[in-house]
């Protein structure tokens, strides 16, 4: 056992479990999945802390507590297809594969791209597509899913990605800014899109998911 092991162990029993997430598949996920491969080499020592992780170019990796409560409250059952939309350095990506049938997911920055490939396929995570192009737009081309996680925070409604949902699906994001946000679930339910408050959160806007200025006479 390493270190980073007990570290991984430490982070499921310190900030995952009291934040009452007690699925064993989000458990089971977050303790097999090295959380140190999906982040810059300056930043391994951090990568277990409770906080977003910086990875550059204005984009952080999601605190533990904050990813797993998004995950708990999907309820991904194992026959699912996840559409993971800005995965980064590919941590959210691997750890959801082993939840559900399969993810597709979206990266908008090139350099992050090729390394979520990278890293992916060397742990040998053969149930994940990783697809590089623009956050907002989705993969309209290669639905509808089941379910639909954005890995960071959203100022504009995700319209696009709606239409992207198969019927009963759902679609997590944290809405709002660094400063003040919150996690909401939307359920689709025919043409219907119902959104709730889960719990508040934080996390920088990703690219695509601006505020739009509002327009003024």
């Amino acid at each position: 056992m390493d270190d980073y092991t007990l570290v991984r162990e430490a982070m499921v029993d310190c900030q995952v479990r009291p934040s009452d997430v007690t699925r064993h598949a989000i458990i089971n996920a977050m303790l097999e999945v090295p959380r140190e491969r999906f982040v810059p080499p300056s930043q391994k020592s951090v990568a277990y802390v409770d906080e977003d992780i910086p990875l550059g170019k204005g984009r952080s990796l999601l605190a533990p507590r904050v990813f797993a409560k998004m995950l708990d409250t999907l309820e991904i059952e194992p026959h699912e297809t996840v559409l993971d939309i800005g995965c980064a350095l590919g941590y959210s990506s691997a750890v959801i594969a082993r939840m559900c049938r399969g993810v597709v997911a979206v990266e908008s920055d090139e350099a992050m791209f090729a390394s979520a490939e990278t890293t992916l396929a060397s742990l040998a995570v053969d149930n994940v597509a990783v697809v590089n192009g623009p956050l907002e737009a989705g993969l309209p081309d290669e639905g509808p899913f089941d379910v639909i996680i954005i890995e960071g925070g959203i100022g504009a409604e995700p319209v696009a990605l709606y239409d992207q949902l198969r019927d009963g699906g759902r679609l997590i994001a944290i809405w709002g800014s660094v400063d003040a946000g919150q996690a909401r679930l939307s359920v689709k339910t025919g043409d219907e899109i119902a959104t709730r408050w889960i719990f508040d959160a934080s996390a920088q806007v990703l690219p695509g998911f601006e505020a739009k200025p509002a327009f003024a006479f």
